[in-house]
């Protein structure tokens, strides 16, 4: 499987305006980001069978991609700041 479709502007399609809007103002958000596109970076080549990996190691990665997913989907969700 390769990264494509799995950035944060294809999981979240409808979100396009509040994406950019956290990665202006909340760090938080960003380092959440910037570890996510980092998984995303050490998967793809497991996946694709271009780096070597237990399969251990990738549900590790694959387990914290979706713990990633979760926290970015709720701040995703939650209401501006005013």
């Amino acid at each position: 499987m390769s990264e494509h479709g799995q950035d944060l502007h294809s999981l979240f399609p409808q979100a396009t305006d509040r994406l950019h809007e956290l990665k202006l103002n909340d760090a938080h958000f960003r380092a959440l980001a910037d570890r996510y596109h980092a998984l995303l970076g050490e998967i793809t080549p497991i996946e694709d069978g271009t780096a070597p990996a237990s399969d251990e190691r990738l549900e590790d990665l694959k387990k914290q991609r979706l713990a990633l997913l979760d926290q970015i989907g709720a701040l995703i969700a939650a209401e501006p700041a005013a």
